[in-house]
């Protein structure tokens, strides 16, 4: 290079030879592939902030501490499987890869997973739910409804193969033989399991058919009960008319069924317990009660007996008096008055009145045996020709809902039909995915 007269700077012939000039797309290329090469995964801790998202899930932020920004993007491939809700300020871990946005040539972090600092997802994902549904009053004791005392019906939402499905099943025909389970089976962890809890809790309220319900399963980690902690569970059981019973089998921890239930149960045995008192507990409560109105009716007689005692003996002692004051006027009709003396007529009544309380007391434990035997015999012939007999042989009917028609030809369901299964002990709601009219 070199200077004229006029002070310009000149280049020299072959001086530019050699030297290769970049386009700005291929300086940005290469420095896009510098950087994904050298951090292909890295975990990068920051504060949240600038959160936004798109319409189709994408979500975009910066993690930032107190010198630095860095630009985030996560795809909804990636999104969609985060199990809490990012908000701004919030510190977290953030995996990914850094890269390059060539349109605007800005470097950023494309984020594949993320976990909160100090607490994991599940848990933050958790209380986050809980904070929300208690703002809108799913919780309120005010919204939770009575138990009945003596249902006839029970219906019970869980998995067929669980243990806890046979710990209900036990509990209510050892403490109520005569009492009727209606199950409907569900997949209670995994995927689609929340979606099948929540329409057994609306199929159960709309046929309405039953007048408490058991919701629940047998115990296990976090992640397995994770379908009970989700936003569509809450509100199909707080939208229930029918009183629901949560039986999550997990004693420490309650989930957001367990919140939003009208009772809470810690284990599905304790629920069958809940649900119906025991045959024992209601014949001692009976007899309590046969008891007690004997005494009453007992005391009635001896309060009535003292009365008259106490009258009859304010008129010995007045008619003391005035024949005390009135001997002499009333010795010429002294067996006149003898005769119509009260005091013997009030020992006659007194004579009828225990005599009658007897008789009592025998036409009434004679009318109870005629009774009891008039019952006996009936539950025999009934036993004698229930269909439960049949049942008990291994047989079943089955009834097309909600009409309650017997299925007795496959040309009457359809793929889609639920049906009604009426065993010897309980009943079983299915929905018919096949129809094999050649088998």
């Amino acid at each position: 290079m070199s200077k004229t007269n006029s002070g310009v700077f000149t280049q020299e012939p072959g001086l530019s030879k050699g030297r290769h000039i970049y386009t700005v797309s291929e300086i940005t290329r290469d420095i896009k592939l510098i950087l994904e090469n050298t951090f292909s995964q890295v975990w990068v801790e920051g504060e949240i902030s600038g959160i936004s998202r798109i319409s189709t899930g994408t979500v975009f932020f910066s993690l930032k501490d107190n010198n630095s920004l860095l630009k985030c993007v996560i795809f909804y491939s990636a999104a969609k499987d985060i199990k809490f809700k990012i908000q701004d300020g919030m510190k977290c871990l953030c995996c990914g890869r850094v890269g390059v946005y060539e349109k605007d040539g800005r470097y950023q972090l494309y984020v594949e997973q993320i976990e909160p600092k100090g607490i994991g997802s599940l848990q933050l994902a958790l209380e986050q739910l809980k904070q929300k549904l208690e703002k809108e009053g799913l919780f309120s004791v005010a919204h939770k409804k009575p138990l009945p005392y003596l249902p006839s019906r029970v219906g019970i939402v869980t998995s067929l193969s669980g243990a806890a499905l046979k710990d209900i099943l036990k509990v209510l025909d050892r403490r109520f033989k005569d009492l009727e389970a209606i199950i409907y089976p569900v997949r209670v962890q995994g995927e689609g399991a929340k979606e099948e809890i929540a329409q057994a809790i609306g199929d159960f309220n709309r046929l309405n058919n039953i007048d408490v319900m058991i919701v629940g399963r047998g115990g296990g980690s976090i992640e397995d009960l994770w379908a009970f902690n989700k936003e569509i569970v809450a509100r199909a059981i707080y939208n229930s008319r029918i009183p629901i019973i949560s039986a999550v089998g997990h004693e420490r921890d309650w989930t957001v069924a367990d919140l939003v239930a009208d009772v809470r149960a810690p284990t599905p045995s304790v629920a069958a317990e809940l649900v119906i008192p025991s045959q024992e507990d209601l014949m001692g409560e009976l007899e309590g009660l046969f008891e007690g109105l004997g005494r009453a009716f007992a005391g009635m007689v001896s309060n009535s007996r003292e009365a008259l005692d106490n009258l009859a003996h304010r008129l010995e002692l007045d008619m003391a008096h005035a024949w005390e004051l009135n001997l002499s006027r009333f010795q010429s009709s002294a067996k006149k008055l003898t005769l119509l003396d009260p005091t013997l007529v009030i020992r006659q009544h007194r004579i009828k009145i225990a005599d009658l309380a007897r008789q009592i007391h025998l036409r009434l434990l004679h009318f109870l045996q005629l009774r009891q035997a008039e019952l006996n015999t009936a539950a025999e012939k009934l036993t004698s020709l229930s269909p439960l007999g049949i049942l008990g042989r291994g047989y079943s009917l089955t009834f097309k809902i909600p009409e309650g028609r017997i299925i007795r030809d496959l040309r009457l369901i359809k793929p889609g039909d639920i049906l009604k299964t009426r065993l010897h002990k309980g009943i079983v709601l299915s929905r018919v995915t096949e129809v094999n009219k050649d088998a």
